[in-house]
């Protein structure tokens, strides 16, 4: 770690630095943050120990990034980056730390999360959804607002939830081009809450969904293509 902070303390030296790293804002290097977040989890889904290795190491590089650039401006640097994750860890795992009981993993998410609440003064559900960030995946972020609506007693029963995701249905194929964004955003939305209500994870669901009709669309191209034409009709959804 200390040779990577040198490294990226040279790269951005203003006078020897290089001429890309030493000029790089946060806003500027932003959309590598998250595209080297998401190549290392294609790494994971991959099952690719040594990808995931080197993207890994873009990822802290990332971080080692906008830490110098902290402590450039002597607000925090790479080391207080460090000793925060390490402080939080001890924190909120008061079943391995401390005297706190915890006999099932979620019963140790409960406490991470009772534990992050109260340190985050998010007492109100206004103040647990204003924490939830804007800039997730609309389908994470969506069904982790449902969640703490819920938690916050705002229960949607399973039957009520298919009453919601029929109608959401309907009124989707009766919509015009002028509402069809409004009634497609109501379907997904519903979509979202009785997939939680039954235990499954809406991101990684339409993800596993389009890999799937990806890899069945590659096979009906090539197909197809083995017989000197072109496409002739597409499945609609994937068989899963």
């Amino acid at each position: 770690m200390d040779d990577l902070a040198d490294i990226v303390e040279l790269l951005r030296d203003p006078e020897h630095g290089c001429p890309w790293d030493k000029v790089q804002t946060h806003e500027s290097i932003r959309k590598n943050f998250l595209e080297e977040a998401y190549e290392a989890v294609d790494a994971i889904d991959l099952n690719d120990a040594h990808l995931l290795c080197e993207e890994l190491g873009d990822v802290l590089l990332q971080v080692a990034l906008h830490a110098r650039m902290e402590q450039e401006q002597e607000r925090f640097s790479l080391g207080d980056v460090t000793t925060g994750i390490c402080e939080k860890l001890i924190q909120r795992h008061p079943h391995i730390f401390g005297d706190t009981q915890a006999e099932s993993p979620q019963a140790a998410l409960d406490n991470w999360e009772a534990i992050k609440r109260r340190e985050k003064h998010r007492e109100t559900l206004s103040a647990n959804l204003d924490d939830v960030p804007k800039t997730l995946p609309a389908l994470m972020r969506t069904q982790k607002i449902q969640k703490r609506v819920s938690d916050a007693g705002y229960v949607c029963g399973e039957e009520e939830a298919r009453a919601r995701l029929a109608e959401s249905v309907r009124a989707l194929e009766h919509a015009s081009r002028d509402t069809a964004g409004a009634a497609l955003g109501a379907l997904l939305f519903d979509a979202v809450n009785l997939g939680r209500i039954l235990g499954a994870d809406a991101e990684e669901s339409l993800t596993r969904t389009a890999r799937e009709f990806s890899e069945q669309a590659k096979c009906a191209d090539e197909a197809v293509r083995s017989q000197g034409c072109g496409p002739k009709e597409w499945p609609a959804t994937p068989t899963v």
